[in-house]
């Protein structure tokens, strides 16, 4: 088949696909493709290639000249000058669509050269799983406008299910049951769409390996199964320490040293496999000494691979990934932790500037634990100069003052919903 065959096949395919909607806002994407190079990222099967025939669909109804190829096709992925044979064949002007523009040779400066000369005639839209594309190198500084990907919101996933929100206590009840099946199996588009909890697990354990395999493993020159423990280390460890990792790699055999581990964890996070959560601190030292919290790219991982479920630790998962969803990396998540032990799960940082704090509390009802998790945010709040902290909660709701300073507790659910006053709704 020649390759302009395969460019033609892609893009018919793109332009007739049946996709379910995504609740993404395509207009900045399409405006600002005019002057920057759009990428979307995030981890391999959320989706990305779907965004981009969406948006490709689109433009195609509204008349504009569209382009899609899916460069991890085997057919091309080894041809080196498969993005030139592209645009010998596009032209120079429309809309061009590259999934997956990471796998193609010298793809960096090709886009940066291509940019320059066509800039305000070739719109270009590209895709990855690798972070490469939110901190280019020098080439493409400058020219690139990151937007990141994530698995469905819950929203989303209601809507992907069929399932519409309604304010009986009936339609509560489905909803609280469709958010434990939210929990347990996460937010992968083929995971929600699969009948059976088998079905689901095993989707989700090839996708762990295939992540492991393609985007760490391969990049890191090292092998899948040290790779692979590493990443079962990282997703049963609330806080991440190196030393350790180091430590339990060892009793299974592997011969591997910190450095190594430190390159895996960098790589891990580049395939938005995990996220590596630091401290809040002024100290830099402080940051690079004091373990990270690390949260999967979904919470379906953790019942997957670990075969159980920690109701609080995926309740702190979820929170996170729905605070990266809002924020597009655009302001830091920490943790906040005092001399005194006294701790809060994520704060939002914007430069040296702190917005908001977020703690998250599965169970309620044992006294002790409500008085610590208020102790600890009341805390926080107190030093950092927040005035309406949040408490992140099962099926609690209200506000407590302590101190004279008003908490805000907000189920979990109904702040994933957009049913809470919070800047980031």
């Amino acid at each position: 088949m020649e390759t302009t065959e395969v460019f033609e096949e892609w893009t018919a395919y793109a332009k007739k696909k049946a996709l379910l909607p995504r609740e993404i806002d395509f207009k900045p994407i399409i405006s600002n493709s005019t002057s920057k190079i759009v990428s979307i990222t995030g981890i391999r099967r959320c989706g990305k290639s779907s965004l981009l025939m969406l948006i490709a669909q689109k433009l195609d109804k509204e008349g504009k000249k569209v382009a899609y190829v899916n460069l991890e096709d085997s057919r091309i992925k080894e041809n080196k000058g498969i993005l030139d044979d592209i645009l010998k064949w596009f032209g120079e002007d429309g809309f061009l669509f590259l999934d997956e523009i990471t796998s193609a040779y010298d793809w960096e400066g090709w886009l940066a050269r291509n940019h320059e000369f066509l800039k305000g005639r070739l719109h270009f839209i590209v895709s990855s799983s690798r972070k490469g594309l939110v901190m280019p190198s020098k080439p493409l500084r400058g020219r690139i406008l990151p937007f990141e990907l994530f698995t469905l919101s819950f929203s989303e996933f209601l809507s992907f299910k069929g399932i519409a929100i309604e304010k009986t206590v009936v339609g509560r009840g489905r909803l609280e049951s469709a958010f434990s099946g939210y929990l347990k199996f996460g937010g992968f588009p083929e995971v929600v769409l699969a009948k059976e909890d088998i079905d689901k697990a095993r989707i989700l354990n090839s996708y762990f390996k295939d992540i492991v395999g393609l985007d760490i493993a391969e990049v890191a020159q090292e092998g899948v199964g040290e790779v692979d423990a590493f990443g079962k280390y990282a997703l049963q460890s609330p806080y991440f320490s190196a030393s350790k990792c180091l430590n339990f790699l060892k009793t299974l055999g592997y011969k591997i040293g910190k450095e190594k581990i430190l390159r895996l964890e960098k790589l891990a996070e580049a395939g938005y496999l995990f996220f590596f959560v630091p401290i809040f601190s002024y100290s830099s030292k402080d940051i690079s000494q004091y373990p990270r919290k690390a949260y999967p790219g979904d919470t379906g991982f953790s019942y997957a691979i670990n075969g159980k479920i920690d109701h609080g630790r995926q309740y702190e998962i979820l929170a996170y990934l729905e605070l990266r969803r809002r924020l597009q990396a655009q302001k830091k998540v920490c943790y906040w932790k005092n001399k005194e032990g006294n701790e809060v799960d994520l704060i939002i940082t914007d430069g040296s500037r702190t917005i908001e704090a977020f703690q998250v509390v599965y169970d309620m009802s044992d006294e002790k634990t409500i008085k610590r998790e208020l102790k600890g945010i009341s805390e926080c709040a107190k030093e950092l100069k927040l005035t309406q902290p949040i408490i992140l909660t099962r099926d609690v709701s209200g506000t407590r003052i302590v101190e004279g300073r008003k908490i805000r507790l907000i189920p979990l659910m109904d702040w994933m919903l957009g049913k809470s006053q919070s800047s980031f709704m």
